[in-house]
């Protein structure tokens, strides 16, 4: 019988729910050339929140061997998010953003998970491997558009990483060789389909608030 690795059924049995969320009518705007840099600023406000909670579920957990083998200190993005924040909105920023209603769910669910690794894992896996992967080219397409050079967009780049593909692979791999059985395996597929679910719903709110604006 042919084992299948779990990172390749992770992709497999994701597919589906990863496509929905990439093709959602928000991000198709923002990259398509109809959606305006306070859209791009509206996204960034939203994943504030999100990477809040995600890092910060992160430092509670790093004890577990099974988190600090994906917690890499280099893919923190809390700083650059804030950096970000400050040159599209201004040293105010904090005092002008809040979490849209699936914003509150997402990070609601994020908070619920501490304490299980694989849900930890499933939610890391969604976001990080995301950020280095389509990541780069939503970053190429803001800069071209909106004429970033770096700031603005510093959430995208990686300085402590220099080979993402070497990064990603070795990320896989190391979701390969958790030794979670198959019940766990499943519960974990489950949450990564969830958590893109939850990244889809944090979409549909920001085109219904930046088509109010």
């Amino acid at each position: 019988m042919t084992v299948i690795p779990f990172s390749q059924l992770v992709r497999e049995r994701t597919r589906a729910a990863h496509e929905s969320a990439e093709s959602s009518p928000f991000i198709t705007e923002l990259l398509g050339g109809d959606g305006t840099r306070e859209h791009y600023v509206a996204l960034m406000t939203q994943q504030y929140f999100v990477y809040q909670a995600l890092e910060a579920v992160a430092d509670v957990m790093m004890s577990d061997p099974a988190i600090a083998a994906f917690a890499h200190p280099a893919l923190t993005r809390m700083p650059a998010i804030e950096a970000d924040l400050e040159y599209l909105i201004g040293p105010d920023w904090f005092d002008v953003v809040a979490p849209l209603d699936a914003t509150r769910a997402y990070v609601d669910r994020i908070y619920a998970i501490s304490g299980w690794a694989g849900g930890f894992v499933a939610h890391h896996y969604t976001r990080y491997l995301g950020d280095l992967s389509g990541g780069q080219v939503i970053r190429t397409l803001l800069q071209r558009r909106f004429g970033f050079e770096t700031n603005g967009v510093g959430f995208y780049l990686f300085a402590g990483i220099a080979k993402p593909k070497d990064f990603k692979d070795t990320y896989r791999a190391q979701l390969d060789a958790v030794s979670w059985d198959d019940a766990e395996r499943e519960r974990v597929l489950v949450e990564v389909n969830r958590a893109f679910e939850l990244n889809r719903g944090v979409f549909r709110d920001l085109a219904t608030a930046t088509a109010a604006a």
